[in-house]
């Protein structure tokens, strides 16, 4: 069905499950482990933190749709509303991985971008096919403090539960308790028309945990059950429990709109972020020197404070090394989505001296990526100027920005990178935590002339997530909220065939490079200043 054709709520309600015997706890907290299944309880299920395959609840509330919270559909770009990709429920079942009815989810729907506020973090699955299994109807009023509320879900058993793999904290079996409604301000400090509800109690700790998101509060209509609200999550007054739910009668109309076709907002457009790549904890990029032939092993940059062994100390680079990626190196698609991955063989080269990179040698050929549909950017050999037109390469956007100036000298907790570029405060290209590694891409979107590196964070001078700028004269600047990227023209000078780096190569000016007697070479593979120099380096700071 597409998502402008009418579907129709049922009207009808759904009978309620027999009475609970009390077993071992293996889900929602507090609760028992549910006998008999609900037909409308579903398990969302992609891109899953558990073993199981089970992220999210959701409730069906029409033979085609679903409803769960809105922090539970979320596509690598953050559109609001559109079409998933590998997403599928399973419906009427008590078991994540087995029973019930399973399709694909085609479109999806959040009522806001950023789950603010809470009340509206709420989102609508469209099933690709109609199940059989019976929907359950959405309450017409708000239920009042101290009405009794039977909770679902396949969340943790208890609150110190935190390992996904153990079967006895979060297992495949459903489970239910029967709570209350509570006043909001157990729960959340702002009320107002869009608040959601807060259900559950403290002590002993009776809710909603991890991956019980999406899930439902019941509540009796006659000897039916009528959905509530949904799991939002724990509130802001410093306690897991007990824990927020939209309230639907709230976002009935929205409901209604979208499931019956006379208000259906349009799918989100899907910016471009083919190439972006996750390199540890931070993003990066596979980039091609002009010397690199297409059977040479591919190589992926990086900032060098991405390093997971450790940062390279001031005035020191990293020279072929194991890898210490612990996971693979994935590439996104034009969606966002994993396009295909490599994993690491050897870090090549990494500093946070002179400009802040690392490489890292992949064990896939440049050919090899180019057949799996990945792609390759070119590693630019000029270096960036002010007013250059860029885009910074994140996994979930591209924004564009411009290079404000370019920074004599970059100081930032006893390191210092050189020629460094300062974005324009009116672009929307910002360095924030998870952005680091990002590339900047020139004009032409195919050669990566910089990479995204960090930001003033308090308007501190020259501390940790504090940079500051230094003139040329030994001025000293330091702003809050600017972001800064890192030259990486000189990169391509010091690598040869092979993916290899030869840092006596000539033209090669990498921190590490100089010959003669002012660098050193440890056993470990590190080109380090001698003492003296270092010394006055440092004090050159």
């Amino acid at each position: 069905m597409s998502r402008r054709t009418a579907a129709v709520l049922t009207t009808g309600a759904v009978a309620i499950t027999g009475l609970v015997t009390a077993l071992p706890a293996q889900a929602i907290v507090g609760g028992t482990e549910s006998t008999r299944p609900y037909s409308f309880m579903v398990s969302l299920q992609y891109d899953a933190p558990r073993p199981d395959g089970h992220r999210c609840g959701a409730v069906l509330i029409a033979p085609q749709w679903a409803v769960t919270a809105g922090h539970c559909a979320n596509t690598p770009t953050g559109s609001k509303a559109g079409v998933p990709r590998g997403w599928k429920v399973r419906v009427g079942s008590l078991d994540v991985t087995d029973g019930g009815e399973v399709t694909e989810v085609d479109e999806f729907y959040r009522r806001t971008a950023k789950y603010d506020p809470p009340g509206e973090d709420i989102a609508l699955l469209h099933l690709r096919n109609p199940v059989r299994a019976e929907p359950v109807r959405l309450s017409e009023t708000t239920p009042a403090v101290g009405t009794p509320v039977r909770i679902l879900g396949w969340g943790p058993a208890s609150d110190a539960c935190e390992d996904f793999d153990d079967p006895t904290c979060f297992s495949s079996r459903l489970r239910e308790a029967d709570t209350e409604v509570v006043p909001l301000q157990e729960c959340w400090d702002d009320v107002d028309a869009t608040s959601p509800m807060c259900v559950g109690r403290l002590d002993p700790p009776v809710g909603p945990g991890t991956t019980d998101s999406g899930g439902p509060a019941l509540v009796r209509a006659g000897n039916e059950w009528v959905l509530a609200g949904t799991v939002v999550g724990a509130g802001n007054k410093g306690a897991n429990y007990p824990g927020l739910y939209t309230d639907v009668a709230k976002n009935s109309a929205w409901i209604n709109g979208i499931v019956t076709g006379t208000d259906v907002p349009p799918f989100d457009p899907v910016p471009n972020v083919e190439g972006a790549a996750q390199v540890g904890n931070c993003l990066g990029s596979v980039v091609r020197p002009p010397t690199a032939r297409p059977h040479d092993p591919a190589l992926v940059l990086t900032n060098g404070h991405c390093v997971p062994s450790g940062r390279p100390a001031p005035g020191t680079a990293l020279v072929d090394r194991p890898a210490d990626l612990t996971g693979p190196v994935t590439i996104n698609d034009s969606a966002g989505y994993t396009r295909t991955t490599a994993r690491a063989t050897r870090l090549v080269y990494a500093t946070m001296s002179g400009t802040d990179i690392a490489l890292y040698r992949l064990d896939k050929t440049y050919a090899q990526l180019a057949g799996e549909g990945a792609k390759v950017f070119r590693l630019s050999t000029t270096p960036m100027r002010r007013g250059d037109r860029l885009s910074m390469a994140y996994n979930s956007n591209r924004p564009s920005c411009t290079v404000e100036a370019v920074v004599p000298h970059l100081r930032e907790d006893g390191y210092q990178q050189d020629h460094a570029v300062r974005y324009a405060t009116s672009d929307s290209c910002v360095s924030r935590p998870g952005h680091s590694g990002s590339a900047l891409l020139a004009s032409d979107g195919e050669t990566v002339v910089g990479i995204n590196n960090t930001h003033n964070r308090d308007g501190e001078q020259c501390t940790d997530n504090n940079p500051c700028e230094v003139g040329r004269d030994g001025s000293v600047t330091a702003v809050q909220g600017r972001s800064y990227g890192q030259q990486v023209h000189r990169i391509a000078a010091c690598l040869t065939t092979g993916s290899r780096l030869k840092l006596t190569r000539p033209g090669c000016a990498l921190t590490g490079a100089a010959a003669g007697p002012r660098w050193t070479v440890e056993p470990d593979g590190v080109r380090r200043l001698p003492r003296q120099q270092l010394l006055q380096d440092v004090r050159a700071l």
